[in-house]
């Protein structure tokens, strides 16, 4: 069984790769990055690795040659290389060499969500689907690195303002959805499910603020505003405008209640199976920690961990 994982530079696949290096043989794992120089020093001697650019589908055949499981990373927008486009590559480079499954990194509730994050990885879902490749979507949340200039600012005693109100976020570690990508790619003795939605714990940002304290023993102001408050206040500081734009656009998203991850539990009708009840009760569970085969941490021992000084390769 030959697994790859692309964007394999990138702090998300190097964390993967790491922990299939734990879980498989290393002659079964194929690292496919676009710059192979940059790929031999981050990994061992013996990984295979292969070049492959988004931009050129052709390439992606040919590091897909031979491989039976691909985790496909999906690409970060940009103007220059439309990010539809280079997934339209990934899809039908897989299909043309013959790739027998592929897990997908996608975005909470991509089929139904209307967040404008989720209009591309709903087109990426629908080429997967199309291309008639037996896959996994995984939906990751949020990941709490996202939120580590807030948190590291907090720790030096800078206030806590957030525009979310009461919303809430499912954060857990990049290192946590990482591991649970890597867990879906070798399984191997049930099939994975078609979809993944792997989120940590709800929180509010208040509830973040606190988590703050309790790992850092630090205290600082906290403070809910409107989102026209939260940007009149990053006007002040020394950010430029597409920092603050992109900072208020996330606050937007997440008061939204686009990463709410709360459904409500589905009716159980009399006569149904205990496969049907489990079916229509399915988002209830929480994915990722079925996956790993264990509780998340709690968020305030998340935070902690994020600040810590641990080595690099720490799985």
């Amino acid at each position: 069984m030959k697994y790859a994982v692309t964007v394999a530079t990138g702090h998300f696949g190097e964390r993967v790769v790491l922990k299939l290096l734990t879980l498989v043989s290393f002659n079964d794992i194929v690292v496919i990055a676009r710059d192979v120089e940059k790929a031999k020093q981050m990994y061992p001697t013996a990984v295979e690795i292969r070049q492959g650019d988004y931009d050129d589908e052709k390439m992606m055949e040919k590091a897909f040659a031979g491989i039976d499981r691909v985790l496909f990373v999906s690409s970060q927008p940009n103007a220059r290389h439309p990010r539809l486009a280079q997934h339209q590559n990934v899809v039908t480079a897989a299909a043309n060499a013959g790739v027998k499954y592929l897990a997908y990194t996608s975005f909470p509730h991509a089929d139904t969500s209307d967040a404008p994050l989720a209009k591309d990885h709903r087109a990426t879902e629908k080429m997967i689907i199309d291309a008639r490749i037996p896959h996994s979507f995984l939906r990751n949340n949020w990941y709490l690195e996202n939120e580590l200039p807030l948190i590291k600012a907090a720790q030096a005693g800078e206030p806590f303002i957030y525009a979310t109100g009461e919303e809430t976020v499912g954060w857990a570690e990049e290192i946590f959805y990482a591991e649970g990508a890597a867990k879906v790619m070798t399984m191997l003795e049930q099939d994975p499910l078609e979809v993944y939605e792997f989120h940590g714990a709800q929180h509010t940002y208040k509830e973040l603020a606190k988590a703050i304290q309790e790992a850092t023993g630090k205290t600082f102001p906290v403070q809910a505003v409107d989102l026209a408050q939260y940007q009149a206040d990053l006007a002040k500081t020394d950010l430029d405008a597409a920092q603050i734009n992109f900072k208020v656009a996330m606050q937007k998203l997440i008061a939204s209640g686009a990463l709410n991850e709360r459904v409500a539990k589905k009716d159980v009708a009399f006569g149904m199976t205990h496969e049907q009840i489990l079916e229509n009760n399915i988002n209830n569970e929480n994915a990722l920690e079925n996956v790993l085969g264990m509780p998340l941490p709690s968020l305030s021992a998340q935070v902690k961990d994020l600040l810590a000084n641990k080595p690099k390769y720490l799985i």
